[in-house]
């Protein structure tokens, strides 16, 4: 695996290098994919204003933050485990005496605070915070930026020969300097990752991580639920999980942060949480979690191999290297099942709509960082804190180490996913693979580690549950503009019949709907049939290309039966209102700004 100051390219990089030499759309290997048995059946576009908000009704303004509630009492043997590190933060939330956290008015001061202009600074960078819209009560939700001149950019590609009039394919990241989104506090009661960012902020500004800065632009997003965070709880204002939105974006919570990603392109998103350190293993298991951080990258169907290939050798192993270096223990990612009976464990979930596997599909290298905090109150904040500082560090130094290789490789897979259209498959909905995994826990008497085999579920190799033939695009009707705002915020390109006639495709049919596959899921299922047709479309009517970089994110919304489906989640009005088209449609058409 290559670390940060390798000069060796692993082998699989070499292969891209020769890849890309060739012809645009040759495919890569693909990541192991397992047939289900029996098999089911039959760049972002330019920055833009989002000029039409979508519906949400404002809920009244907040009640005061409640206190923060001390964490359970914790075994001397447990505790002896985590030692507080020796080391100072300068945020509000370690003043002396201090019992809570960072508010977010406090918060705000800081990132305006931070502001400036780098022209009489050498080297130039830039601070600015960027508003993103405001939670549900109204509060402001910021990014801040550090950013530098970009450089010129390279032309984009052309059209594919054998379709002049499609819209040339949008290589966002090499029209700016390769960007790197850190992300924390979409759950309200996840405090560390937003108090680490606030300690990344300063050391930015202060210059002290100028060697990342003179390669990518750093955007950081350290409260994504300033909501949840006055309230001490997980989800946003009316109580719904802004990470589970990131598709539908029925938030405006989720809004603001895809509004920020396809504004900015980023060739990396760190999306920092905290894992809640009982939920049920005593019970299940005897045995308390030993893990500061648990480790992940997007999970999904339809990511690219190589995509996920960075996202391991270039920062998750390099990632578990550098906090074991530092004296923290990580393990994968995983979850354990509400109910009771259940021993089951599980490598997070594999839906489109969870941040980390959009970001996937949106062709970005994806990273979790999950800290051992929820439910612990205050209980270890210190060395929560830090064991996410140093992850940021990782994350942000293997991104400067990378930055041209990453912008290449987001060049290669963008011209493949566009000349991958109207052929192949599309997985529509895929699972975990059933394995066995040596899980190691503590005694909660004496402290010591004891090693658990659970039954796993590896997120590492998807199982297919459904797919079907990868089509030219979909068609949606007139009535569907609420599916198009929400694609163009994902920035999903749609272009807008301006006259009718004729194409191939297939309708569906609605025959059935099953309740939500998992506990946590509010989304139904879809059972539906593909009929073919000839499709006669009327000017006013939509077109969705997959001849587009984020075609896979397009799949994940439009395909009925997909986890996360505008139709089963009532976006689109029925199944009706959409189609699959499987030719090139000649009618002429205009894009959306």
């Amino acid at each position: 695996m290559r670390g940060r100051n390798s000069s060796r390219a692993p082998r699989w990089w070499v292969g891209l290098g020769v890849l890309m030499l060739g012809a645009c759309g040759s495919s890569p290997p693909q990541r192991p994919v397992v047939a289900a048995s029996p098999p089911a059946a039959t760049a972002a576009p330019a920055p833009t204003p989002y000029a039409v908000p979508l519906a949400f009704v404002a809920r009244p303004a907040l009640p005061p933050p409640s206190p923060v509630i001390p964490g359970p009492a914790v075994a001397p043997a447990i505790a002896a485990r985590f030692p507080e590190p020796a080391i100072s933060f300068a945020t509000p939330a370690f003043e002396p005496g201090r019992t809570a956290y960072t508010t977010n008015d406090e918060l705000r001061a800081i990132l305006h605070g931070l502001e400036r202009s780098g022209v009489d600074s050498a080297p130039r960078t830039d601070v600015a915070v960027l508003p993103l819209g405001t939670s549900q009560s109204g509060l402001p939700i910021e990014a801040l930026a550090f950013t530098r001149t970009p450089v010129a950019a390279p032309p984009a590609p052309a059209p594919p020969a054998s379709d002049a009039s499609a819209p040339a394919p949008s290589v966002a990241a090499a029209a700016r300097r390769p960007a790197v989104v850190l992300i924390a506090g979409q759950h309200g009661d996840e405090p560390a990752g937003s108090e680490a960012l606030i300690v990344i902020a300063q050391e930015l500004a202060a210059g002290r991580l100028d060697s990342v800065l003179d390669q990518v632009d750093v955007y950081l997003l350290p409260r994504a639920n300033p909501d949840g965070a006055a309230l001490g709880q997980r989800g946003a204002a009316d109580g719904s999980d802004v990470n589970r939105d990131h598709l539908l974006l029925r938030t405006p919570e989720a809004q603001a942060q895809a509004q920020l990603v396809r504004d900015v392109a980023p060739v990396v998103v760190l999306d920092l949480h905290e894992y809640a350190v009982d939920a049920g293993f005593a019970a299940k298991f005897g045995g308390v979690q030993r893990f500061d951080a648990l480790l992940d990258t997007a999970t999904v169907a339809n990511l690219r191999p190589f995509v996920a290939r960075a996202a391991e050798e270039w920062f998750r192993a390099p990632l578990a290297a550098s906090l074991g270096a530092a004296g923290f223990s990580t393990e994968w990612y995983y979850t354990l099942a509400a109910d009771p009976a259940d021993r089951k464990v599980s490598m997070g979930s594999v839906s489109p709509r969870i941040g980390r596997n959009a970001d996937g599909i949106k062709n970005a290298v994806s990273l979790l960082v999950e800290t051992r905090g929820r439910g612990i109150g205050r209980t270890d904040f210190k060395r929560r804190v830090d064991v996410d500082v140093v992850a940021v560090r990782s994350v942000l130094g293997n991104a400067a180490a990378h930055a041209g290789d990453l912008v290449k490789l987001r060049q290669f897979v963008e011209r493949d996913i566009v000349a991958g259209a109207c052929q192949g498959e599309a997985v529509i909905e895929a699972a975990p693979t059933p394995s066995e995994h040596a899980l190691a826990m503590l005694d909660p008497n004496t402290g010591a580690i004891r090693p658990v085999t659970v039954a796993w579920d590896s997120a590492l190799e998807l199982r297919v549950l459904k797919s079907r033939p990868r089509p030219c695009g979909y068609w949606l009707a007139a009535s569907e503009s609420d599916a198009v705002r929400r694609l163009r915020l994902l920035g999903v390109e749609v272009q807008q019949l301006e006259e009718a006639g004729e194409v191939r495709g297939e309708t569906y049919r609605e025959i059935g709907r099953d309740p939500p596959a998992a506990a946590g899921d509010d989304s139904p299922r879809l059972r539906v049939q593909t009929a073919p047709v000839l499709l006669d479309v009327v000017a006013g009517g939509y077109y969705v290309s997959l001849e587009q970089p984020l075609a896979n994110l397009a799949i994940a919304a439009l395909e009925p039966e997909s986890p996360a489906g505008y139709a089963a989640n009532g976006v689109i009005g029925g199944v009706v209102a959409e189609a699959r088209v499987l030719d090139r449609p000649r009618m002429r058409m205009v894009g959306l700004p």
